[in-house]
């Protein structure tokens, strides 16, 4: 039986919803005014917020004059801390919707609104932008973490009988519901990725993939680069076994 989508919302606020784009960004200075400024042309109503994470760059300059909200961490906390940040923020300023996407110049704006859609119908609780999906997209990344992706989407794929080409996208938007439930303490501090997408399986939430194009990085440093790919998936493995062994506990947040 298809689980039902667990966006809630009013007829006004369907129509209607209101959309924070939460951007983590670390040392992204020469690409997050181009990023902030096409997501901006693209969601003109939306409000755009900037996770500076201790940045030794002007980052936050640039992401100001672009016109985005720019909270800063003190010191470098990481991706997964970035992002609880944005959730935090998105459930103390009302927001209906949060898409989350990089700063680096990967997920093209343009792309927003087939990731959007499925969560803003209540068709989805957690869409995410698959960069594999697409036949004429041959998107380049190393062996190591191809591998990794496949690996983990099979072990996904597995216990939930449903198809993931792309656990490590960042291009992603989130019901409240969604993230709700991650700003309620139960986001992991390194890599959200597979544990994330089986604990929200397990929390009864509805998570839909759809295709889209992506660029290769103009900027920055990639979190997955040098042995980092060899650290991810052995602290990926022990994460998402975890996740397994308590899903009851997520059980408790489905409805």
């Amino acid at each position: 039986m298809e689980r039902e989508s667990g966006l809630r919302m009013s007829e006004s606020s369907s129509a209607n919803p209101s959309v924070l784009v939460v951007i983590p960004a670390y040392n992204e200075e020469p690409s997050i005014y181009p990023v902030v400024c096409s997501v901006k042309t693209i969601l003109p109503g939306a409000r755009t917020l900037v996770i500076d994470d201790a940045s030794t760059d002007d980052t936050s300059r640039e992401a100001k004059r672009a016109g985005a909200v720019v909270l800063h961490h003190p010191v470098n906390m990481g991706y997964a801390s970035s992002l609880e940040l944005g959730y935090l923020y998105a459930v103390r300023h009302g927001f209906d919707l949060v898409l989350q996407m990089d700063g680096d110049g990967q997920h093209i704006a343009e792309e927003i609104p087939k990731i959007l859609s499925p969560v803003a119908a209540g068709q989805a609780d957690i869409c995410i932008g698959s960069r594999y999906m697409l036949p004429e997209q041959s998107y380049k990344t190393s062996w190591v973490r191809r591998t990794g992706q496949r690996f983990f989407g099979s072990i996904y794929s597995l216990i939930t009988h449903e198809h993931i080409t792309d656990p490590t996208s960042g291009f992603q938007c989130l019901s409240k519901r969604a993230f709700h439930l991650f700003a309620g303490g139960h986001f992991p501090d390194d890599f959200p990725d597979t544990d994330v997408l089986l604990m929200s399986h397990y929390a009864g939430l509805v998570i839909r993939e759809v295709p889209v194009r992506m660029n290769a990085r103009t900027g920055g440093k990639s979190m997955h680069s040098g042995f980092k790919p060899l650290y991810y998936i052995v602290k990926m493995l022990l994460s998402t076994i975890m996740v397994i062994l308590n899903h009851s506990r997520w059980r408790a947040h489905a409805s």
